[in-house]
């Protein structure tokens, strides 16, 4: 059995429901995330435009504000909706640390609202090791195949 496998199944065993709720406001908290980049697009851009280590292309630019925003919106509903939880989560990740990176490093003064980025990164990391939990679509469709495969 691989690492993957190994991680899995010890996130399976040692999910208390209560981590749930939790999961599902992270989800919320990324959904209007999303929401926010979709009403202004302009913040998200000149977010981006303003860090300085790397110049990219308009195309370019464009193409990581419309990603941000629609990995926001889908990662978020995934996480709440706990379907395909881990995936989300790590596709989210590298989002919500470039975010943490540029706002607190970039920005002067330092951003005092970095925390709830730097809170999600953590409830990411702990979502992608233990995933979904028991109040989520994809345990629900779990024990849905189980009752018509009998």
């Amino acid at each position: 059995m691989n690492m993957v496998h190994k991680i899995e199944q010890w996130g399976d065993a040692h999910h208390p429901k209560a981590l749930d709720l939790i999961r599902i406001a992270v989800g919320v908290f990324l959904f209007l995330k999303g929401l926010a980049f979709m009403e202004n697009t302009t913040y998200l851009q000149t977010l981006i435009e303003n860090q300085h280590f790397v110049q990219f292309t308009p195309i370019v630019l464009m193409v990581l504000v419309y990603y941000v925003t629609f990995a926001h919106l889908v990662g978020g509903i995934m996480i709440l909706l706990g379907t395909q939880t881990r995936l989300a989560c790590v596709i989210q990740i590298p989002i919500v640390l470039a975010a943490i990176f540029l706002t607190s490093i970039f920005v002067e003064p330092i951003n005092t609202l970095v925390w709830p980025s730097i809170l999600a990164l953590a409830m990411l990391v702990l979502f992608a090791v233990i995933g979904s939990g028991p109040w989520s679509l994809d345990n629900y469709l779990a024990s849905w195949d189980d009752m018509s495969g009998d």
